[in-house]
């Protein structure tokens, strides 16, 4: 298969997975973070940019630091919408994106769980658009399977190869 091609499809399926238990549970299980992971997991199938580690830790680190700096700063305020130019409630979502962005960036160069996506997920939660600690617990939950279905794709391409490979003559 095209490695074009390939890369849609297992980028698809990864989206398919999450965006299922999304729609079958009614849980934020799909989130803007999502689709760069599932690109580069499908991209760079086999490189340290694609090691549950990085992957599972740059987004946890996101989520706890977004939370971490939205009830710092933010707390009750969400970017659902437009905020008035010069406002208070900007203000603080302003301190709350920027703290979290350094704090995520900081931890994952820290720990050595360099994923870019990870700064969206920050954000994502930091705004207050999904930032409860169920919701953030449930974003993680959604890369791990983001992850364990990744990995379950690469078992499946290599065993069907291997068994390929036996059966020619």
């Amino acid at each position: 298969m095209d490695d074009r091609t390939g890369t849609t499809l297992h980028t698809g399926l990864l989206i398919l997975t999450t965006a299922g238990v999304a729609w079958l549970s009614g849980l934020p299980m799909v989130f803007p973070s999502l689709g760069p992971s599932a690109f580069v997991l499908a991209l760079f199938q086999d490189s340290d940019a694609t090691s549950p580690r990085r992957v599972i830790g740059g987004h946890a680190i996101g989520v706890v630091a977004g939370l971490i700096a939205y009830h710092a700063f933010a707390g009750g305020v969400s970017m659902t919408s437009a905020t008035a130019p010069g406002s208070l409630a900007g203000l603080q979502l302003a301190a709350s994106a920027v703290v979290a962005t350094m704090l995520t960036v900081g931890g994952m160069l820290a720990t050595d769980t360099r994923h870019p996506p990870a700064c969206a997920t920050t954000l994502i939660v930091s705004l207050g658009l999904l930032s409860t600690l169920w919701e953030g617990t449930l974003m993680v939950l959604a890369v791990v399977l983001l992850v364990v279905v990744h990995r379950l794709l690469l078992a499946t391409e290599r065993v069907g190869a291997r068994y390929g490979e036996e059966l020619r003559p």
